[in-house]
């Protein structure tokens, strides 16, 4: 019998038992790991594993394109596309580091709560982006395109910001940088800001209530640290619309155990989605995004059934 088959391609020696573990419950029989894979590697180890297979067979053969480079995915998932002939395809997904999920769950939560409180999405609103990572740069390109003004906010002199222009702008998005390494240019960098994305590494407090105070304008919070203290402080691990109070008004807090829900759920549906498509998916941050708002929206309907 047929098996479905992932092949999980990845540019550094190890793979994620998370990616691992989500493949195989989503219903892949056979996860194989491909470490060590440089972009030039894509398109021979693509068309070794689709030609050995009947064309048409994309439901049954997929790749899952890993690893901690955001540009390196991108230029991965331009030769994967590259390497489908004719009828002879495969599915595609990259998640690299987790950060198409997460960026997605991120700004899908932030807009849901935004229209729970306005009626609008984020269009024309100030963002402050802490965290230069992969979650942080996916999180302002999806707010950009989404008609926000996202500054990204440099809290370490030896953030990669030329790899972070270039990521920018190959998905045709300007994001300005502001240096946010002291506590007054924190101060300075949420003075105005409608949004604030706090991306940056576990157990690191990036903002205390003393620079919060200053957010005058703050309208909702998401950060996705879940290793004590909190990257924002006030906002609950399991927090997802909760008020938090400052010295100047008030946020709604989304906490990283409500993103992670949503991270896991859009992670596990389009791995399934590989495998049911009428067409051989191709899946990106952009796609992650969309499958995370329509599950959003699911549960609405649901809810006022």
């Amino acid at each position: 019998m047929s098996k479905k088959i992932l092949y999980m391609l990845v540019p550094g020696t190890n793979i994620s038992p998370f990616d691992v573990t989500l493949a195989a419950d989503s219903g892949f029989d056979l996860v194989l790991p491909l470490t060590g894979i440089k972009n030039s590697d894509v398109i021979p180890a693509i068309q070794d594993a689709i030609f050995c297979r009947a064309p048409g067979r994309f439901n049954d053969t997929g790749i899952f394109i890993g690893g901690r480079d955001v540009n390196l995915a991108t230029d991965m998932i331009e030769s994967a596309k590259k390497a489908m002939v004719g009828p002879f395809q495969a599915a595609v997904f990259a998640d690299p580091n987790g950060a198409y999920t997460t960026s997605a769950s991120v700004v899908a939560l932030v807009e849901k709560t935004l229209e729970e409180q306005t009626g609008k999405g984020m269009e024309g609103l100030n963002v402050a982006v802490f965290g230069g990572g992969p979650v942080g740069l996916c999180s302002a390109v999806l707010a950009a395109k989404a008609g926000a003004k996202p500054n990204l906010c440099q809290l370490t002199a030896d953030e990669n910001i030329k790899a972070a222009n270039r990521f920018c702008e190959r998905y045709g998005v300007d994001v300005p940088w502001v240096s946010a390494e002291t506590h007054r240019e924190k101060i300075e960098a949420v003075k105005y800001a409608d949004i604030i994305l706090c991306a940056v590494k576990a157990g690191i407090r990036v903002l205390d209530k003393e620079v919060l105070d200053h957010a005058a304008n703050l309208m909702v919070a998401a950060d996705t640290n879940a290793v004590p203290p909190s990257g924002v402080e006030g906002i609950e691990s399991q927090d997802n619309g909760v008020v938090v109070e400052t010295a100047s008004g008030s946020f709604r807090g989304i906490g990283p155990l409500a993103i992670g829900n949503l991270k896991y759920k859009t992670q596990y549906g389009l791995l399934e989605k590989m495998q049911t498509s009428d067409k051989a998916e191709t899946i990106d941050f952009e796609d992650a995004y969309r499958y995370a708002v329509s599950l959003l929206h699911t549960v609405e309907d649901e809810a006022t059934a």
